[in-house]
């Protein structure tokens, strides 16, 4: 596909939405269970979507912190290859954090903690902002030219 055609194409989106929401939560899943499973005898959403478990009063609150954050890391690496474009790299992060939002709603009711939402504020700056910067990287590297001598 060529860079400068903008073709609207909602089944692409829709799936690279739903690929980007299932690795943050693959990834989430995996610094979660070695961060935290590693401190308390039984793993539950509760870490995952539940306001209350973002804290820094705890270890465990600092382990899920550190978890949230390190997914970013790792979701700027999946907007790089699965989104490929700098400029909707704010627009899929975003969703991802918005998605994020409303699992937490429904799970657990409105955020109420400041904690919780400097942390995903955080993680939602970090992931947009590395994506972007590892996109515009990827774009602007030169592009190869080789050039054949054929032999007479």
């Amino acid at each position: 596909m060529f860079y400068g055609a903008v073709v609207w194409d909602p089944w692409l989106i829709v799936s690279q939405i739903v690929c980007l929401q299932c690795l943050y939560y693959l990834t989430l899943g995996l610094f979660m269970s070695i961060l935290v499973g590693t401190r308390v005898s039984r793993m539950s959403l509760v870490y995952f979507f539940d306001f209350s478990a973002l804290t820094i009063s705890t270890g465990i609150g600092w382990c899920v912190i550190s978890s949230f954050l390190l997914s970013a890391i790792a979701g700027a690496g999946y907007i790089l290859y699965l989104i490929e474009r700098a400029k909707k790299c704010l627009d899929f992060s975003a969703t991802l954090y918005i998605i994020h939002l409303f699992i937490c709603i429904v799970y657990g009711g409105w955020p109420s903690s400041f904690t919780w939402w400097i942390v995903n504020g955080t993680c939602l700056a970090v992931m947009a902002l590395l994506g972007e910067w590892l996109c515009i990287r990827r774009e602007l590297r030169e592009i190869p030219i080789t050039r054949y001598r054929s032999i007479v």
